[in-house]
């Protein structure tokens, strides 16, 4: 047991060696994954979309067309800009200065005042869903509240009591619990989603490197010769410098999330490092598999970095798993980071038991048992003169 911890001491102090022959190593260990978090932070860093621009025409020109107009500048999504016409609102809708036109009629008080219905007109660019959503959702509100209003009001100077006037206005009252977030952040699942993605994308590809120039040197012989010929010892010996310093990053990563950015965490916090060790682990081991599968580093890169990508994509988070067709549910369980986000969503907002986390934990297993598979074949490409040189 001593000579093996002696052997994996040996092969981590080549590696230490070899890390400062090239910036590349540190720009995938330690820059890539700080400069990337920063990012995501700078990015998100006011949370919830605020102030969006919106054009108002009002044909109207009355009390009641200005308190709608103030009631939905006062909503924190919209910020609300006169426009003189319909056509100078369209043509800075079409120039993308404004997100949404909301129209309001000529002889709408006149036709609230005589019991008739009028209707106010919002034209909306639901080019970005989610900000079209929230532009509907709270320029609407804020119309049907002034409304609602008015309704009440009207049957309190006809005799009724606030009570009965806001009974027959509203005569079903919804009570409304947002559940898991509240807030309509952004930070809450787009940066829990992109940092993580981040980290992955720098632990395949930088695996991917630092095990795939020993094929491109030549130098896979001297690796093994340091394990004396132990390729477990000398895989081992390579990759536990990384994953140690992965995981430090992981924890830089929940310190922003749930700190800086203030993303709760309701579960279990070691189910979480639990899995982002397996993330890490699982990456690494998926890069072996590439290495070993394609024999070429330039190769093995540009499908760690589509690899990488596509997890994002397949993800579940913007668009539910559920509604995606059989095959692109299949294609989602090819990547570990499916599994990771399904454990953050049940730990950090759910508040899910810690024996929920077990299923999505043993697939990120099954994915380093693939990479483990693949270590012959990788020992094989090392030792064999034929392989060396690749680009």
């Amino acid at each position: 047991m001593k000579a093996f911890l002696n052997d994996i001491l040996r092969v981590m102090q080549r590696e230490y060696e070899r890390f400062g022959t090239r910036a590349t190593y540190a720009f995938f260990a330690f820059l890539g994954p700080l400069i990337a978090f920063t990012l995501v932070i700078w990015l998100f860093s006011y949370n919830v979309p605020r102030k969006l621009p919106v054009a108002l025409v009002d044909q109207d020109h009355t009390s009641l067309s200005r308190k709608l107009a103030s009631a939905a500048d006062a909503t924190p999504i919209a910020d609300i800009e006169t426009y003189p016409d319909p056509a100078a609102a369209q043509k800075a809708l079409m120039q993308g200065k404004v997100d949404a036109i909301y129209l309001i009629p000529a002889q709408t008080e006149k036709k609230v005042l005589s019991g008739q219905q009028a209707q106010v007109v919002l034209y909306l660019n639901n080019t970005n869903v989610l900000k079209g959503g929230l532009l509907t959702s709270g320029i609407m509100k804020s119309c049907l509240t002034l409304s609602s209003g008015i309704q009440v009001l009207s049957r309190t100077k006809k005799g009724e009591t606030w009570e009965q006037a806001l009974a027959a206005t509203m005569p079903v009252m919804p009570d409304t619990h947002i559940l898991f977030n509240p807030f309509i952040n952004y930070s809450y699942f787009l940066a829990s989603m992109l940092m993580p993605v981040m980290l992955i994308v720098f632990v395949l590809m930088g695996t991917v490197y630092a095990v795939g120039t020993e094929l491109k040197q030549g130098t896979g012989v001297h690796w093994l010769e340091t394990a004396r010929g132990n390729i477990w010892t000398a895989l081992l010996g390579k990759m536990l410098p990384y994953t140690f310093i992965f995981l430090i990053q992981a924890w830089i990563m929940d310190l922003l999330l749930f700190h800086y950015l203030e993303v709760p965490l309701h579960g279990h916090l070691h189910v979480l490092l639990v899995t982002q060790l397996l993330l890490i682990l699982s990456y690494q081991f998926l890069a072996v598999f590439l290495i070993a599968i394609t024999s070429n580093l330039r190769l093995a890169l540009s499908l760690a970095a589509a690899y990488t990508m596509m997890a994002l994509t397949f993800s579940g988070l913007t668009y539910p798993l559920a509604d995606m067709p059989p095959l692109a549910r299949s294609f989602a369980s090819l990547f570990p980071f499916t599994y990771y986000l399904q454990n953050f969503i049940g730990q950090a907002l759910r508040n899910e038991p810690s024996v929920n986390g077990l299923i999505p934990m043993l697939w990120l297993w099954a994915f380093m048992v693939l990479g483990v598979l693949f270590v012959p074949r990788l020992r094989y490409l090392l030792t064999h003169e034929k392989f060396w040189g690749k680009i």
